[in-house]
């Protein structure tokens, strides 16, 4: 009897595991990361885009949300800085512009390792005049599966009124696909708790729940810059950390590793 239960497991395990291999959905790891880049100028008043491109190279991300990007503005040297910081991380790279400035364009970029199916850029809601704000929706084909991934890359509204935020949080919402998978990466210039990532929270997962501050960057004290999934129980976030470089610009990069189940 005991032989017999003994085959019995070693069938069923044999079963499971030939059943695992043939659906080819294994756990997929990404490493992603968000940093407001401004312009490429760090704190020391260099402008310096291949100094960023070290950073971003140094967690090797496969997914990378930029902030303040500019392309072809004066300020910095009329230099496509999406385009260049591809190149320089060997990544694809897609601009979503949303201000016009000194000739060019100022707005939010991704970087990534893979296929780029559809792209699409947002304006976002607002509020008294302020910057135009807006959303970067990317969809990638992730490597040997079958799943499409929806990557939301933004910066908020920067000014102590909540309206345009809240407004901003409320349209990401929308544009989400429920059955979709997704990611939110960017500068939401408000912290845990406040209203603006209330709203967010009622459809995404932060990677991280504690305080993990990315400003002012010499002696960071509050967390604006975040990482999150969805529908969370698609995801295992593996881990979350803000990167200890206080120079090549004002924000500290925040990086997450995190698992597709």
């Amino acid at each position: 009897m005991m032989l017999m239960k003994r085959l019995a497991l070693i069938l069923g395990w044999l079963t499971v595991s030939v059943v695992g291999q043939c659906s080819g959905e294994e756990p997929l790891r990404l490493r992603v990361l968000s940093y407001n880049i401004h312009h490429g100028e760090g704190v020391d008043g260099k402008l310096d885009l291949a100094r960023i491109a070290k950073v971003i190279r140094s967690v090797q991300p496969d997914i990378v949300a930029l902030q303040e990007v500019d392309v072809n503005v004066s300020r910095s040297a009329t230099v496509d800085q999406a385009a260049e910081l591809g190149k320089l991380t060997e990544m694809k790279s897609v601009f979503g512009g949303n201000i016009d400035l000194q000739g060019g364009r100022y707005g939010n970029a991704l970087l990534t390792r893979f296929e780029i199916v559809n792209q699409q850029n947002e304006a976002l809601p607002n509020v008294a005049n302020g910057e135009q704000r807006g959303v970067l929706k990317v969809v990638l084909q992730l490597s040997n599966r079958s799943q499409h991934l929806t990557v939301y890359a933004t910066h908020l509204d920067h000014r102590r009124d909540e309206r345009e935020r809240v407004l901003s949080a409320e349209r990401i919402n929308g544009l989400v696909e429920e059955a979709a998978l997704g990611l939110l990466l960017g500068d939401l210039n408000d912290v845990a708790g406040s209203k603006t990532l209330d709203i967010l929270d009622e459809k995404w997962t932060r990677t991280n729940s504690e305080i993990l501050a990315t400003i002012p960057v010499e002696q960071p004290k509050r967390q604006i810059d975040f990482i999150a999934v969805r529908p969370g129980g698609y995801w295992r976030i593996l881990e979350t950390k803000v990167l200890d470089e206080a120079v090549a610009s004002d924000h500290r990069p925040i990086m997450a590793v995190v698992e597709l189940k």
